[in-house]
């Protein structure tokens, strides 16, 4: 009975704690998509009552099929060891088909065209989100409307500025006020639909399809407005690995849909009364005395909702760079508690100039509006490609049930995904342009760390020979402690190796080589880290194994070498590790422009020795020049 009440004591917490993290983007959509339907400026609808309980039709069934069925009953089944997210998908197909797909590389680029988008996604949510909440003031008092846009930027730039702290210290107020505003939003819905009951007939799907039906053409278009209503879906997923599924369903159910769905049908019976309220539906909803408080609410709603999508862009890096698809950056951990809780400022800084420059350049939220979907239906679109794999080599479906099981997704999220098609004249092209930048950057990594690893190993020597060889010879004078060669092949004998040899004419009396390989699932048992291996003439290799959420900390790896009669003192251990120069040839296997990018990118890629948390005072770079 206990341990009853102590699981539902923890299922509470969590859940409470998921809405202020995987609920902030799809919990603030209210504040913008009726709007953006029958007010955008890309297609509006008809302001008219048999257009309004279709639209509101198809918000719940949209609801109903994708957030519900798809993500909280199907995708949330796709766990890499309770891992989510695009990046965690991709990791698990190619981990689970253990060489048995026939276009891996298939795989490899529907995942990076899909975190790719995300990123379109994380600029596109603060802004608007933002934005529309400080259009409240424009509700109150219209004097307020030259100060909108400066706020929202004060607003966004003290946002970003604050991440370099972690969430850690306010972290515990998210779901509270989350919380708080769910229960806000279903209470202004259930206060609106008193007033107008016959609203509830939209909950009858009819009224969704005679509006399609009626007018295919607009039907067709107003999908792009409702897609409006489900971004923030794709966080269920990804966030899943800080909370589980349960904890996610559970608040879903128990808060969320409910909340949304009632200040959706709330916002439906204010216009049904009153269709001058469409300028600003949700805020219209509260009586006047309301309305700043509602504004200040929103406000921190939305700072909360933009907080996790930016969290998330820090976390899809993370995973990209320890899968070998991204340069190596800072990554600053900023709670010594929650390994999760991570800051990049690179990735930081990009996203805040870009944000800064989309409020600037749309400068309302019905125009970012326009702009708004085609990131979020397109990573919504690969996922479901990724989960027909999963249920193949996840759950052991056939090929044919996976087929008929992810087919209707893939024709809903196609259909939404071709509606926002035609918003890319109206401000569409942001997200595309962003995301085809970030795709273009990620695979052009790739591709030249792979071409850069050819031209080391085609050179290199076999390790085994070389230590024999050595072995046989006296001449070498072998001086006190230990040296550590970082390298990416343990078969190969480093040209960090050679190159000290060469210049010092001497070796340590202790010599090891150190691979670190990251798997593709979120993390290693710390009893499975290591596994060493003893050569002749005290030679020795390391293989120092994380998963792809671990912290890549080599020296704490190390000490587990202790057990396998390896004993590392760090005041007596140099790292050596290589700092290449790159050149760029043209008629080599990567386009010559790409070369050079990558050459960029390896230039500015963080060092090493700062990425694996080797001791700075221990560190010895050797550097070497390679035509590409």
């Amino acid at each position: 009975m206990e341990l009853s009440e102590q699981k539902r004591s923890n299922l509470a917490a969590l859940s409470l704690a998921a809405l202020g993290v995987v609920y902030g983007d799809i919990g603030t959509s209210p504040l913008y998509t009726l709007n953006t339907i029958f007010a955008g400026t890309s297609h509006a609808v008809p302001l008219t009552a048999d257009n309004i309980l279709g639209i509101l039709s198809l918000i719940f069934w949209s609801l109903i099929f994708v957030v519900t069925i798809k993500y909280v009953y199907f995708i949330l089944r796709a766990d890499n060891h309770g891992e989510g997210g695009i990046m965690a998908l991709m990791a698990l197909v190619l981990h689970k088909s253990d060489g048995k797909l026939l276009r891996p590389g298939w795989v490899i680029t529907l995942g990076l065209i899909g975190a790719a988008l995300f990123y379109g996604d994380g600029v596109i949510t603060p802004a608007i989100s933002v934005l529309s909440a400080v259009e409240g003031l424009e509700v109150a008092s219209p004097a307020f409307k030259p100060f909108v846009i400066p706020i929202a930027l004060a607003v966004l730039i003290g946002l970003f500025v604050y991440e370099r702290k972690g969430t850690s210290s306010i972290g515990n107020l998210f779901g509270p006020i989350m919380m708080v505003w769910f229960a806000t939003l279903a209470i202004l819905g259930i206060v609106n639909i008193a007033a107008l009951p016959e609203i509830l007939k939209a909950l009858n799907p009819s009224y969704a399809f005679s509006f399609l039906l009626k007018d295919p053409a607009l039907g067709f278009f107003s999908l792009g407005g409702v897609v409006l209503a489900l971004t923030g879906a794709e966080a269920l997923y990804a966030d899943m690995g800080h909370f589980g599924r349960n904890p996610i369903r559970f608040a879903w159910f128990g808060l969320v849909m409910p909340a949304l769905v009632l200040n959706y049908f709330g916002q439906g019976a204010l216009l049904l009364h009153d269709a001058k309220a469409i300028d600003s539906p949700f805020y219209l909803l509260a009586p006047s005395w309301a309305l700043y408080p509602l504004v200040i609410l929103s406000t921190v709603a939305t700072i909360i909702a933009s907080q996790a999508v930016i969290s998330g862009a820090y976390s899809i890096t993370q995973q990209a760079i320890q899968l070998g698809y991204s340069p190596r950056m800072q990554v600053h951990h900023t709670s010594d508690k929650e390994i999760g809780q991570i800051y990049l400022p690179g990735i930081n800084w990009t996203l805040m100039i870009a944000v800064i420059a989309l409020v600037i350049g749309f400068g309302s939220s019905a125009n970012l509006g326009a702009a708004y979907g085609i990131a979020v239906t397109g990573t919504m679109l690969i996922t479901n490609l990724l989960a027909f794999y999963a249920a193949q080599y996840l759950w052991n479906w056939s090929p044919t049930r996976a087929f008929i099981g992810v087919l209707p997704f893939v024709v809903v999220d196609l259909t939404f995904f071709s509606a926002n098609t035609v918003k890319i004249v109206d401000g569409g092209w942001f997200p595309l342009v962003f995301g085809l930048t970030v795709f273009i950057l990620l695979s052009t990594w790739k591709k030249g760390r792979q071409l850069f690893s050819k031209r080391i190993s085609s050179d290199a020597l076999d390790l085994l020979t070389f230590i024999n060889n050595f072995s046989q010879s006296s001449s070498t004078i072998r001086v006190p402690g230990t040296a550590a060669f970082l390298t990416p092949n343990l078969n190969n004998v480093p040209n960090e190796l050679l190159h000290s040899l060469k210049h010092y004419k001497a070796l340590h009396e202790r010599v090891v080589f150190v691979v670190v390989n990251v798997l593709g699932v979120p993390r290693v048992p710390e009893l499975e880290r290591v596994q060493v291996e003893e050569l002749p003439n005290n030679f020795w290799r390391v293989k120092i194994i994380f998963g792809f959420m671990d912290e890549l900390n080599v020296p704490r790896a190390l000490e587990k070498c202790a057990k396998h009669g390896l004993v590392f003192e760090m005041m007596d251990t140099s790292f050596f590790i290589g700092r290449a120069t790159l050149f760029a040839k043209k008629g080599s296997e990567m386009a010559f422009w790409r070369e050079k990018l990558f050459i960029a990118m390896f230039r500015n890629s963080s060092g090493a020795g700062n990425f694996f948390k080797l001791p700075p005072n221990r560190v010895i770079e050797l550097g070497a020049q390679v035509i590409l």
